[in-house]
């Protein structure tokens, strides 16, 4: 199983260098910038999961729920592996539609290989094609890995997952004919209740729109009408649409397009969503056309003001511990979390992304929150009897000019 994983690698890494090449014709910056952004995501990753592991070492954080988020870190650091954008080859002059269209196609291409992979479960069969390097030599080259990918897929062709990391492996290098091809053999065999197949519906007309040098035509248009038949939110197909209403600039349909895909979007696709609808709005002020509300874009943040009920104050301790957090209503899982002490209050403090645990489990992702503060006598985050609380909900997640008052005022039975 190493040497899958470093086959995988290998593929991935190696095809990220080709992805800007066609358009932009700036090779070696290319190259660069995409290694700066996969060592962004390494050292992101390992931030995160520093912070977590010091939330647990502090007691805010509990096993089961470090292991979850652990493995959501794990498992984002895999994804945005392949979630570096790829273009199209555009002879003529790049402008900046041209840009904005191949930026929002390179984000928006969904990085599922990995779930589909571990869904469908054929590791041993990949495993056995990229464990073959030449005698006496380290691990395979790129051509090594594809050229024994392509031979276990002749001899064993149902194989939907090896089909996938074939048309990805395609789509980074360029080849997008042949990403269309592999799309197709990936649609041949994975099972149409399969809960990925409207995303690979969509995927194969992102190809298809790429092998068309970026020109939408009849034949995507139908596999577009295909894939939002089954999954009226798919992000692709709708990114898709919304590129092409961009670059006729009819601006309002593209906005409308990019905002109903971001109803499914996270991460990085939802930041180049959301960066799309911001240049469609700017082109419609610009010609002085009506702007719509877009909420979408309003920043998530809370400012809370956090203090305890003066009848609690004798059976506080200032050194005890204060657990302040936000969570989605009736969830479990904190959307931001902070420590604090009891000498700390009052305090006011702010909640934003930037204190996420994963990109999934966001203040943004939400339109409305629960707030709470507690103060723990255990130290521990779990409640326990004899704690004080105080709790607030719903509580917008954005739209809030004015801080949130949170007093500590019950005590937990």
């Amino acid at each position: 199983m190493t040497n899958l994983w470093i086959g995988i690698g290998v593929l991935t890494l190696i095809a990220i260098a080709f992805m800007f090449w066609p358009l932009l014709r700036h090779q070696r910056l290319v190259r660069t910038e995409v290694a700066k952004r996969q060592q962004q995501n390494i050292d992101i990753f390992r931030e995160r999961l520093a912070e977590l592991e010091n939330e647990r070492a502090q007691g805010t954080l509990a096993d089961e729920e470090f292991a979850t988020l652990k493995l959501e870190l794990e498992r984002n650091l895999l994804i945005d592996a392949e979630e570096q954008p790829t273009q199209p080859v555009k002879a003529a002059r790049v402008g900046q539609a041209q840009l904005v269209t191949v930026t929002l196609l390179a984000l928006m291409i969904p990085a599922a290989a990995l779930g589909l992979y571990n869904h469908l479960g054929r590791a041993d069969d990949l495993a056995v094609a990229l464990n073959m390097p030449a005698p006496g030599e380290g691990q395979p080259t790129l051509e090594e890995a594809l050229a024994a990918l392509e031979q276990q897929l002749e001899n064993n062709p149902e194989n939907p997952e090896g089909w996938y990391l074939l048309a990805n492996t395609h789509m980074n290098s360029g080849n997008y004919a042949a990403g269309v091809q592999a799309f197709e053999q990936v649609l041949k065999y994975l099972p149409q209740e399969a809960p990925q197949y409207p995303s690979v519906m969509g995927q194969l007309a992102q190809a298809m729109f790429f092998a068309n040098e970026g020109l939408m035509d009849e034949r995507i248009r139908t596999q577009i009408d295909a894939t939002l038949a089954l999954e009226p939110n798919e992000i692709a197909a709708l990114g898709l649409l919304g590129i092409d209403a961009y670059e006729q600039q009819n601006f309002t349909g593209a906005i409308e397009y990019w905002r109903k895909a971001l109803i499914n979007a996270d991460g990085a696709a939802a930041e180049s969503l959301r960066s799309g609808i911001l240049r469609a709005r700017d082109e419609l002020r610009a010609a002085g056309q009506p702007v719509p509300d877009l909420p979408e874009l309003a920043e998530a943040r809370i400012i809370l003001q956090v203090s305890l009920a003066p009848e609690l104050a004798d059976r506080v301790d200032p050194e005890q511990t204060v657990f302040i957090f936000a969570r989605p209503i009736g969830g479990r899982m904190p959307l931001a979390a902070v420590k604090r002490q009891v000498k700390d209050l009052p305090l006011e403090i702010e909640l934003n992304d930037s204190m996420a645990m994963t990109p999934q489990a966001r203040l943004s992702s939400q339109q409305a929150v629960e707030v709470s503060a507690r103060i723990s006598q255990s130290g521990q985050p779990t409640p326990q009897s004899g704690d004080l609380q105080g709790a607030l909900s719903p509580i917008a997640t954005t739209g809030n000019a004015e801080p949130v008052t949170l007093v500590i005022d019950q005590v937990v039975q």
